[in-house]
């Protein structure tokens, strides 16, 4: 017998009384619960911090639900493992461009074209800035190993056949921000525009000029330094992007104010040993006190690869196509 929506959005309510009744417990932060005893990942919206282990609650509340059971189950581990068989031919239909500027200065980049387009339409377009495993000058690496969840995840046929879309995956051997890293140490984000990131800028702005692309619907993702390059680029062009999904990515937590309208959905592993999960729950905590409205979603047992997880997430590509970047918004 269904409940009432009287009686879920009751359960709701006691369902967040009691999370952040733990969160005062355990001196977490108040935008983020997590629990070491459950497997379900959190999702932060609005304010809201519901536990994933009722799919119908959770819908109810963000209008997206992740895949049911616990990461490394092995349905959700099937999931991934399918996904890697059927994306991973797709890197050839990725042409190979080089990009260079008025000052001389290249970077190569792959780009993803609808199969069917209609005359007079336009496009999304899905910006991918691989990890440092794609850096290089190859045009290749971009697109390999790690890369393919959050690169070809958008080409596959049952994601473009409701969501045709542009996807461009530039390569940098550089990073996307400007980051200082020393041996032993921490990385430190620089302040102003990465070099990366500025020459990706570059390459989304001649495509959007010479392609039927929708400059209302021009996303970005990325993992770990491309994750970093998520933030940083949203940082910069905080009116520019229909939506962002950063995934384990070290961000700069003074920007977060400045991004707190962005539609944002950040994934983190909470056993990463690479870019600490404390990092995302700061930085979701900081848009939250900001007035924003991110989701994010913590995995309990997974580490750096979280992204494996992310990006198999069927819902995460449904609540990326539906954010469109408001009319009244400029283009940069």
């Amino acid at each position: 017998m269904r409940s009432s929506h009287t009686e879920q959005r009751a359960l709701v309510v006691r369902l967040l009384v009691l999370m952040r009744q733990s969160a005062r417990r355990r001196k977490m932060p108040s935008s983020v619960v997590r629990s070491r005893a459950m497997w379900n990942p959190i999702v932060v919206r609005r304010g809201f911090l519901i536990g994933l282990f009722m799919p119908a609650i959770i819908a109810a509340a963000t209008g997206q639900a992740l895949l049911p059971g616990p990461p490394r189950s092995d349905a959700r581990m099937a999931v991934i493992y399918d996904f890697k068989s059927k994306a991973m031919p797709l890197a050839e239909k990725f042409a190979r461009f080089v990009y260079k500027n008025a000052r001389g200065e290249t970077m190569p980049y792959r780009l993803f074209t609808p199969e069917r387009m209609e005359a007079g339409r336009k496009y999304p377009l899905v910006v991918f800035l691989h990890g440092a495993g794609g850096s290089g000058a190859d045009n290749v690496k971009q697109l390999e190993d790690a890369n393919v969840y959050g690169a070809l995840v958008w080409a596959l046929p049952e994601n473009q056949a409701p969501h045709p879309a542009f996807i461009v995956a530039p390569q940098t051997d550089v990073n996307w921000p400007c980051v200082i890293i020393e041996p032993g140490k921490r990385p430190v984000l620089c302040p102003g525009l990465g070099m990366g990131a500025g020459m990706a800028f570059e390459i989304i702005d001649k495509l959007a000029a010479d392609l039927p692309i929708d400059p209302a619907r021009i996303y970005v993702t990325g993992h770990s330094m491309g994750g970093a390059g998520t933030w940083h680029m949203i940082a910069q062009r905080p009116t520019f992007f229909a939506a962002a999904v950063p995934v384990c990515g070290l961000p700069d937590f003074s920007t977060a104010p400045i991004m707190k309208d962005v539609p944002i959905w950040n994934f983190h592993g909470d056993a990463d040993d690479v870019e600490p999960v404390a990092t995302s729950r700061r930085m979701i905590d900081v848009i939250v006190k900001a007035g924003g409205r991110p989701i994010y979603t913590e995995y309990p047992g997974v580490g750096h690869p979280s992204f494996a997880w992310a990006y198999t997430e069927p819902a995460l590509i449904e609540w990326l196509f539906a954010q469109r970047r408001s009319a009244a918004s400029p283009a940069k």
